[in-house]
C-alpha cells in the first residue's frame, strides 16, 4: 500500500465508514480514551482520527489534536467537531510517517486501528514516539497477528486480499514495537470476538536535553 492508495480508499469509505465500523469498534474507542488516563491541561494526538468517533470521549479539559491522510474522512470528521461543538479539539491533514510536529509536543498519542493501514508502520511508531513527550502514554489500538499457527496463517494468506480493501492481517505487536522504547504496561482485547488488541504503552526514551548534552543515548 502506498501513501496515495490509501487516501484513495479511505475517501472512498468516509460516507459510510461510521455505518459499517461504528458499533462493531466502539467498545475498543471508549477503552483505549479511558486508558489515557488523562489530566486536565493535557494535550494529546490522535493519530488517524477517521471521522471522529472517538473525539466524543476525551474529556473537554485537554486539547486534542486529529491528524488523518484522507481528506474525505477529515471532512466527515469536521462536521461531527462542528455539530458537537468539540472547541478543544484541533484537526489537520498529515501524514502520520512523517509529522509537522515538533519533538515532545504531546503528553499522549493513540492511534485506534491505524498500525495496519499505513504503508509503513514502522515510521509512524517512531514519530509517535517522536512527538510525544518522555513518559508519556502511548496507546494502539488494532488487530495484530494471532500467535495461534493456525489462525496465523489463515490471516497470511487473506492479507493480499485485505490489502486491497485498506488495511492488512498479517501484522504482529511484537514486530511493531521491536527496536522501540516503549515498554507494555497494559494489554486487553476489545470488541465483538475479541479479535483487537488495546495496548498501552509508556514512552521511555531519554529527554532531548540529555540526549544533546550527551548524557544518554537516541534510538
Amino acid at each position: 500500500m502506498d501513501a496515495a492508495k490509501v487516501e484513495r480508499v479511505y475517501s472512498s469509505y468516509a460516507k459510510v465508514y461510521d455505518q459499517i465500523f461504528g458499533k462493531i469498534f466502539h467498545d475498543g474507542r471508549e477503552h483505549a480514551v479511558r486508558h489515557l488516563a488523562l489530566a486536565p491541561g493535557e494535550r494529546v494526538l490522535e493519530v488517524g482520527v477517521g471521522t471522529g468517533l472517538s473525539l466524543l470521549f476525551y474529556p473537554p479539559s485537554c486539547e486534542i489534536v486529529g491528524i488523518d491522510l484522507s481528506d474525505g474522512m477529515l471532512a466527515q470528521c469536521r462536521e461531527r467537531v462542528r455539530e458537537l461543538g468539540l472547541k478543544q479539539v484541533s484537526l489537520v491533514r498529515m501524514d502520520a510517517g512523517a509529522m509537522e510536529f515538533a519533538d515532545d509536543s504531546f503528553d499522549a498519542v493513540m492511534a485506534a486501528y491505524v498500525m495496519t493501514a499505513v504503508p509503513d508502520y514502522r515510521k509512524v511508531i517512531l514519530e509517535m514516539i517522536r512527538v510525544c513527550k518522555p513518559g508519556g502514554r502511548i496507546i494502539l489500538l488494532n488487530h495484530f497477528s494471532n500467535g495461534n499457527p493456525v489462525i496465523a496463517a489463515l490471516e497470511k494468506f487473506i492479507s493480499p486480499l485485505c490489502k486491497q480493501l485498506g488495511w492488512r492481517t498479517d501484522l504482529s505487536l511484537a514486530t511493531v514495537l521491536d527496536g522501540t522504547l516503549l515498554t507494555v504496561i497494559h494489554k486487553q482485547k476489545v470488541n465483538p470476538l475479541r479479535f483487537w488488541h488495546l495496548v498501552k504503552c509508556l514512552n521511555q526514551k531519554l529527554p532531548a536535553e540529555k540526549t544533546a548534552n550527551g548524557n544518554g543515548h537516541s534510538s
